[in-house]
């Protein structure tokens, strides 16, 4: 496996160009947003948004509606590909999905040094879990219009930057000035998730971060990432990880029995 902590430094005016997966890649956008034509089908990747490559493969990006965008991506070669995920893979793109964000930024933190595990440790674990959503990046038949799409990206950025407050639907429309109905239908086409589930999915990740990289205690991080409810915090990131918050802090801090209990049904 190897892995790239990738930065992009393309700008809106940069002409695209072809390129080609060169390996079974998994990139994890951990902040900007761009967009992706793979086999016939046009993607935008937003914040905790997966790309996904299968070697030989070609594919184009774009920055039509932003730049500066950061992704790590994990590279697996075909034994290993085979061995965790096996036939599943295919070049596209997965929109942010809970059981993905959480050891995103979990790997992230590893990244940075921040976290007591191992890169490659937490890579199977990202493909592992990728394995299991792989048939979740429907999108609808019906392409959205340039302008729809920007609109969409625009509001996935106020969303980022507003997740940890109270969030109506009506707010996010006012601010690309569509209704409520069509940005809802606008938001769900172009991104593949719902504006509800985006801001659970925001919330997730900040939550994620700080388990891993900070010491509060479990209610200050369910506060400080916009979940009001405790009881409802601890269940929704359950279900996202796979593992209670306290337990994805002590993987976190280099518990592996808890790695390998969750990568035992898979190797």
């Amino acid at each position: 496996m190897r892995v790239d902590d990738y930065r992009c430094t393309a700008r809106r005016d940069d002409r695209p160009y072809t390129e080609v997966h060169d390996s079974f890649t998994i990139a994890y956008v951990r902040r900007g947003s761009f967009g992706c034509h793979a086999r016939g089908r046009r993607f935008e990747l937003v914040r905790g948004a997966v790309l996904v490559g299968h070697p030989g493969d070609e594919y184009t990006c774009t920055h039509d509606h932003a730049v500066g965008d950061e992704c790590l991506s994990f590279h697996f070669n075909a034994a290993l590909a085979d061995e965790v995920v096996g036939g599943e893979w295919r070049t596209g793109a997965l929109p942010p999905l809970g059981e993905l964000v959480v050891v995103g930024e979990l790997a992230q933190a590893v990244a940075d040094g921040n976290a007591d595990l191992g890169l490659v440790e937490v890579g199977i674990w990202l493909a592992s879990r990728f394995a299991g959503v792989g048939g979740d990046n429907r999108r609808a038949s019906r392409e959205p219009s340039p302008s729809d799409r920007r609109r969409a990206v625009t509001a996935a950025d106020w969303i980022d930057a507003n997740a940890t407050d109270q969030i109506e639907l009506d707010d996010v429309a006012g601010e690309v000035r569509l209704s409520p109905f069509h940005f809802l239908r606008v938001f769900s086409a172009t991104l593949g998730v719902t504006p509800h589930q985006y801001v659970v999915r925001a919330r997730l990740r900040r939550a994620a971060q700080l388990l891993a990289t900070e010491t509060c205690s479990i209610t200050d991080v369910a506060l400080d990432a916009g979940f009001n409810d405790i009881s409802n915090f601890v269940r929704t990131f359950h279900r996202a990880a796979g593992v209670s918050p306290r337990r994805f802090r002590q993987l976190a801090r280099g518990d592996r029995k808890i790695l390998q209990d969750r990568l035992a049904p898979r190797l």
